[in-house]
């Protein structure tokens, strides 16, 4: 089947490919930032994110030389958060290493920070033309339907199997155009549900079409039930401003700013913790009543509690990790998102 592939997605992208502002550049570096940023985003939600994030940062030094919290806060909304620091740190590396020029080999690409397979497939063959695969899960999806591809496609022999098939079938012509074609055509046509195989250039070629089960392939392990993980985070206000914290590295949500607390131990009450929490930064609490309910779910888990409402009754400790924020301070640093829906909602009669 090889050749098979390109001479039916080829034509077929030329015609149907949806006009994105990432396809009308070849450069390198902003081929990167979008194939970063646009993992485990829908095209639609991140094309305006991909947009500011070129204005913001136009060539590789630009990010390499502004701070994490710029980075974070153009990053604000998109989720995944470590996606944005890999990216920081791997222009870093570009910068420092390469002397401001992305790599061109896919070898040199897979050894930035935070550069995978993919992604590394996916500059080589659209911005420098190497002959090498792009699989992201809409290519995935196609490659298991078209060759009634079993098991779990993600890791040990069935994605070896996979991605040597994929390595086999990019045309030396056009690798780049291929590699797109490919993840197009999964993600506007093989569809993980109600695919249109009607319309699809490969149909004839794909297994799982003509044993009429496309929706069969890739084989879906069943998720577990979401876990429910209670927290509890604290509302201080004082002359017009709002306590906020950095979240620390290694866990959720991690270099964003946000209301004090978190994740609740099972042997501690939300008073209990968050006297706690504030005691950290120096800060006396007495705990009031609830000013609004957290509601939240994230790839791997829920949380569930409430915002209480804070007095603090002692100076905070100078730190860099916890700052009375004001409105231009809020508009400037990058939140977790959802405390800032919160904070935007609420009545505040100090004038936040």
């Amino acid at each position: 089947m090889e050749g098979a592939l390109a001479d039916r997605l080829l034509p077929w992208y030329r015609e149907h490919m949806r006009d994105l502002s990432f396809r009308r550049t070849r450069d390198p570096y902003a081929i990167l930032v979008a194939e970063v940023l646009l993992q485990r985003t829908r095209v639609v939600s991140g094309l305006p994110y991909f947009e500011r994030f070129m204005a913001l940062f136009p060539t590789v030094s630009d990010l390499a030389g502004a701070s994490e919290e710029e980075v974070l806060k153009a990053w604000e909304g998109l989720g995944f958060y470590g996606r944005a620091r890999n990216l920081h740190r791997a222009a870093k590396t570009v910068v420092a290493v390469h002397g401001a020029r992305i790599p061109e080999a896919f070898s040199e690409l897979r050894e930035l920070p935070g550069i995978g397979d993919y992604t590394a497939g996916a500059v080589a063959s659209i911005a420098f033309g190497e002959r090498v695969p792009a699989v992201d899960g809409n290519a995935i999806r196609v490659l298991a339907r078209v060759f009634r591809l079993g098991g779990n496609l993600t890791r040990g022999e069935p994605r070896r199997r996979l991605h040597a098939i994929a390595a086999s079938l990019v045309p030396s012509g056009e690798p780049g155009a291929y590699n797109q074609a490919l993840m197009e055509l999964g993600a506007t046509v093989c569809r993980p549900k109600a695919p249109r195989c009607p319309e699809c250039p490969l149909r004839d070629l794909c297994g799982a079409y003509r044993d009429g089960e496309p929706e069969r392939y890739p084989q879906v392990r069943a998720r577990p039930p979401t876990p429910v993980v209670r927290v509890a985070f604290a509302l201080a206000e004082r002359g017009g401003k709002v306590l906020l914290v950095r979240r620390p590295p290694g866990g959720l949500l991690t270099g964003l700013w946000a209301l004090p607390g978190g994740e609740l131990d099972a042997r501690r009450t939300a008073g209990v913790a968050l006297r706690l929490a504030l005691s950290e930064i120096g800060a006396e609490a007495r705990i009031g009543g609830v000013a609004g309910r957290v509601e939240h779910t994230f790839s791997h888990r829920r949380w569930a509690g409430e915002v209480y409402r804070v007095q603090i009754s002692s100076p905070l400790r100078s730190r860099e990790d916890a700052t009375w924020a004001g409105p231009e301070d809020l508009e400037r640093l990058p939140l977790v998102p959802f405390h800032r829906r919160f904070l935007e909602r609420l009545d505040r009669p100090e004038g936040l």
